[in-house]
């Protein structure tokens, strides 16, 4: 069984649209910028990967993952020729920290900010009269679970139309455990460079319309054909190879392919050396013995960790990848780590390629793991 992806918007640091934010990954150009959100003086790390849509004065707003939140819904809607009447459409949101800066500002500062302005859904029926709406709060994969949640709601005749988002905004307290847990100061996000050291935050929202094959009125995008989901519980932050190996493996069981038809990966690359190798491994394993091995790539290194929304991020730019036929380079990668030995990174600039299959990989604290696999709309 596949689904049809009929609706795409974004927003991150680099752009304002999916397009805009494949074109500045092609180009290849640094992106992080000194912290702005937060005093600096109080932290190790000083850069981070943030929207530039603060006051121009200095100092922070609150509700702004909600503002991203119902601006990409809204014109994912819109590509998939929706309309804004979400009432009959279930909306899934995945996301880490919710509105959890919003929380900060009030306790700190006495924003103001009602109890309901926590709560996605008070936008999203507001803006949208979407009467149906779950939030997901898994860690880095929050997305792609939804995605699964999104297939099952399908598959069960509850929907033919799912509008699945993500979306995070740096939070200081978020902010601050990173940059106390991590052993080396990270100056910027650098996946799969021996230079690697940690991640660092980045912001940024995206949605994704996705419709029982053959009932919408938009454009098909790309085709999804299957999504893997578990939690090993191994660790609470390190990862588990067991665990990661056996989500890759069972999002080719449900999508009804080889690892050695896959064309495209896009790496978790989260940034920590542990992250970064045990990838690199469980997916030597994963292509060991394939006539050919597929391109790969990582976002990070330019969008930064934008956290439950990285999952979906990095399934629209392999939309984008297969559609142009172009696969943006792992940015600042120049060494890569011994782990990736034999693994087709793409560094320095952008790859041709005919690419019919994408496999998109999140996981996150707690052995959080997810795969989906999606194809080129032909």
């Amino acid at each position: 069984m596949t689904w049809d992806l009929t609706g795409m918007a974004a927003i991150a640091n680099i752009g304002v649209s999916p397009q805009q934010i494949f074109a500045a990954l092609c180009a290849g150009q640094e992106s992080r910028t000194r912290l702005r959100a937060f005093n600096p003086d109080q932290y190790r790390a000083a850069y981070a990967y943030e929207i530039d849509d603060r006051p121009a004065g200095g100092g922070d707003i609150a509700r702004r993952a909600t503002r991203w939140l119902t601006t990409v819904v809204r014109q994912a809607a819109a590509d998939a020729g929706l309309g804004q009447d979400l009432s009959q459409v279930p909306v899934l949101v995945g996301t880490t920290m919710r509105e959890q800066r919003s929380l900060e500002l009030w306790w700190r500062d006495q924003a103001d900010v009602a109890l309901e302005d926590l709560h996605f859904g008070t936008a999203l029926s507001k803006a949208f009269g979407a009467s149906t709406t779950y939030t997901f709060a898994n860690a880095c994969s929050a997305t792609l679970y939804a995605l699964a949640m999104a297939t099952d709601l399908i598959e069960l005749g509850v929907a033919d139309t799912v509008v699945v988002a993500g979306t995070d905004a740096a939070t200081e307290s978020g902010f601050g455990t990173l940059d106390r847990v991590q052993n080396d100061l990270p100056d910027a996000l650098r996946p799969f460079d021996t230079t690697h050291k940690g991640m660092l935050m980045g912001e940024g929202a995206a949605a994704l319309v996705v419709q029982r094959a053959g009932t919408g009125t938009g454009p098909v995008h790309a085709r999804l054909r299957g999504v893997s989901a578990n939690c090993d519980a191994r660790h609470a932050t390190a990862p588990d190879p067991d665990g990661i190996t056996r989500a890759v493996l069972d999002a080719y069981r449900r999508a009804g392919v080889r690892a050695r038809d896959i064309d495209l990966v896009m790496l978790h690359g989260s940034g920590t050396p542990l992250n970064d190798a045990t990838e690199s491994s469980v997916l030597r394993r994963a292509f060991d013995g394939s006539e050919r091995r597929p391109l790969m790539t990582a976002i990070k290194a330019m969008t930064g960790h934008t956290l439950g929304g990285s999952g979906l991020l990095s399934l629209l730019m392999a939309v984008l990848a297969m559609k142009e036929g172009t696969v943006p380079p792992i940015f600042g990668l120049a060494d890569p780590i011994p782990e990736a030995a034999g693994l087709r990174l793409v560094q320095g600039s952008a790859a041709s390629g005919d690419l019919a299959l994408a496999q998109i990989d999140a996981f996150g604290f707690g052995g959080i793991n997810a795969v989906a696999i999606v194809e080129a709309a032909r």
